[in-house]
């Protein structure tokens, strides 16, 4: 004989129909539920900062705006994020030489034994706090189509470098 599934199924739907309105009267938000569930997805993707899932130290791909492009490319090869940020010599960000500024670099024929990174970087480029949520990374790499952020502090100082391959291991892509 069959076992009665369908009731089960039914009292399971009612249960969670009667959960979920009891939680929308008692104005429970994600951000509550993040904080009750802290290791689920959910939880995860609301709460994790970009400090925990940045590269940082030596990882970070750094130059100099007076070294030539040769040098900023193989920093780039090296640190494996797909640019290399461009700094001066207390660490504050100056700018950042991405895959795309090597390209427009190309175009344009440029030597790349003679060319500062100065002269080929993108200046004003985004940034984010280490403080930030991961989650907001990820909004502003799917605002501005980026694929890396560098991490700066409150004195423009670059702490930190992620990119989408960080924030997809993290589970919060």
């Amino acid at each position: 004989s069959r076992a009665p599934t369908a009731s089960t199924t039914a009292a399971l739907a009612m249960g969670d129909a009667l959960a979920v309105a009891l939680l929308q009267t008692r104005g429970f938000a994600r951000g509550d539920f993040a904080l009750w569930h802290a290791g689920g997805m959910l939880g995860r993707r609301l709460l994790l900062r970009v400090a925990e899932v940045m590269h940082t130290g030596a990882d970070v791909p750094r130059i100099g705006p007076d070294a030539p492009l040769a040098e900023g490319l193989l920093e780039m090869t090296r640190k494996s994020l797909g640019m290399t940020a461009v700094v001066d010599g207390t660490g504050r960000l100056l700018g950042v030489f991405t895959d795309g500024d090597l390209r427009r670099a190309v175009d344009r024929a440029v030597d790349i034994h003679r060319t500062p990174m100065r002269s080929v970087m993108t200046t004003g480029c985004k940034t984010i706090a280490p403080g930030a949520l991961a989650a907001e990374a990820v909004h502003l790499m799917e605002q501005f189509k980026i694929t890396a952020l560098l991490v700066v502090d409150e004195g423009n100082v670059v702490v930190g470098a992620l990119n989408v391959h960080n924030l997809f291991r993290a589970g919060v892509m």
